[in-house]
């Protein structure tokens, strides 16, 4: 692909949208980038653009900025609903994905995880298990840098591991992992998609452009992946805790392959993490490196001694007896269900953020079987409060460092203090990353009070 000379605007500079005009702009294209917002955050990027001789303009996305562009590349949080897209539209100007221009250049095969919950966790360790067989995986997207500013490091070799978000599979033209992973399906981000079907059928995207020599890992256990209503063109393979599969399944307490015939990995008791929810990731991971002819021994050393994500049910510290843990990557309701269920103690939670369209009273069996306080922060706080008045002790917080006081205080000895926000973390941070150190820094501060 060549874009030498030729007008490219990028709409949006936060990092993915950063990454493209910076890689753009090795490639000779004249860049153009455009970002209605006009917060420092947003200042100081257009500010390190324009130091690198990219046109930037800040607090709209005026016409004359955009026509007679080759094609706009959108960042995720830019919607269809957005001006500049708008513009494009009108002007018949083709509008792609950040990672469906990465695609454009990549050399190497392409691994993508997508799903509601649990594709942070199953990307890095796909990842992990790849290189642990001395293979050549690269780790970007969604759970790290930018697909666009990995390419370089990207031979015909690499097998690529990508986190992919609806969002980024809106706007895909030609985009064709090599295998693709659709782990589960449940309501999220119907702030941005009109309806579940809305947001289901941008994650089917994933699989569209994929050929028959390609595979698809799709989750038997979920009702919305298990009989797909549309064509799909590549092998499919599923993975169950709860059913003998072609894929990969979990049987009398051990993990099982099954692409020709069932193979054990090892025993669910040899894991560090042992919950249902890894016990999933594990098993779409491990199947998706077994497609990559990875050894089974490497597979189960790997699984034995993954450790987990930070932010993501991350034991911080002990505190008179009560436990700290952020999970504040849990944006979702089914994901903080997921990390109440594996709790063995009562809990004083610590919830809210921006809301995505989110059903909140989906969690409420859980809320009232685990959670003896809940402690909301953010805009969010009113619409849980309704959800779950009924259900468990409900105090509200200012911020985060309000919000660890009052869990401190409140909690009893042998309970945990638990960040799992169900929501965005947008109105208060500038990512679940921002908002777990945030905890964390306010966890160390009372720790250093009682010592």
């Amino acid at each position: 692909m060549d874009v030498a000379g030729k007008k490219i605007t990028v709409v949006g500079i936060g990092e993915s949208g950063k990454s493209a005009a910076f890689f753009l702009k090795s490639k000779g294209a004249v860049v153009h980038a455009t970002d209605c917002g006009d917060s420092e955050e947003v200042k100081s990027s257009a500010g390190v653009l324009k130091s690198a001789g990219i046109n930037v303009e800040t607090g709209k996305h005026s016409k004359d900025f955009i026509n007679n562009s080759q094609f706009i590349i959108v960042s995720p949080g830019v919607s269809d609903e957005s001006p500049a897209v708008k513009l494009a539209k009108k002007s018949k100007i083709e509008i792609i994905s950040e990672i469906e221009l990465a695609f454009r250049f990549c050399r190497g095969k392409i691994v993508a995880v997508t799903g509601t919950n649990g594709k942070s966790t199953t990307a890095t360790l796909i990842a992990k298990i790849i290189n642990n067989a001395g293979k050549n995986a690269v780790l970007c997207g969604n759970v790290g840098e930018a697909f666009s500013k990995k390419i370089n490091e990207i031979s015909k070799d690499t097998i690529v591991v990508l986190e992919v978000s609806s969002f980024q599979l809106e706007h895909i033209e030609t985009f064709k992992p090599h295998i693709s992973i659709i782990l589960n399906i449940s309501r999220n981000h119907l702030d941005r998609h009109k309806d579940l079907e809305d947001y289901f059928a941008a994650k089917r995207r994933i699989y569209q452009y994929q050929k028959k020599d390609d595979y698809i890992i799709l989750n038997y256990d979920d009702i919305n992946l298990r009989k797909p209503t549309n064509k799909i063109n590549p092998e499919v393979f599923f993975f169950s805790q709860k059913n003998i599969v072609k894929g990969a399944y979990a049987k009398n307490n051990r993990l099982f392959l099954n692409i020709k015939t069932p193979q054990p990995i090892s025993d669910i008791e040899d894991f560090r993490l042992r919950q249902p929810h890894n016990i999933e990731n594990f098993l779409a991971a491990s199947l998706c490196a077994a497609l990559c002819d990875v050894p089974p021994d490497v597979i189960k050393n790997t699984l034995i001694s993954f450790e987990g994500l930070e932010h993501r049910l991350q034991f911080i510290t002990t505190i008179k007896g009560i436990d700290f843990i952020d999970d504040s990557k849990a944006t979702t309701v089914d994901a903080t269900r997921a990390a109440l269920r594996s709790m063995k103690k009562k809990a004083v939670l610590i919830a809210g953020g921006k809301d995505k369209g989110m059903d909140f009273s989906l969690a409420g069996k859980d809320i009232k079987e685990k959670v003896r306080v809940l402690i909301l922060i953010g805009e969010a706080k009113p619409k849980i409060a309704k959800a779950f008045s009924d259900f468990t002790h409900i105090i509200e917080a200012g911020d985060m460092d309000e919000a660890v006081n009052i869990a401190g205080r409140i909690a009893r000895q042998g309970e945990c203090v638990l960040l799992s926000p169900m929501c965005a973390s947008f109105d208060m941070y500038r990512n679940y990353k921002e908002r777990g150190e945030a905890f964390k820094t306010a966890v160390r501060r009372g720790e250093m009070k009682e010592a």
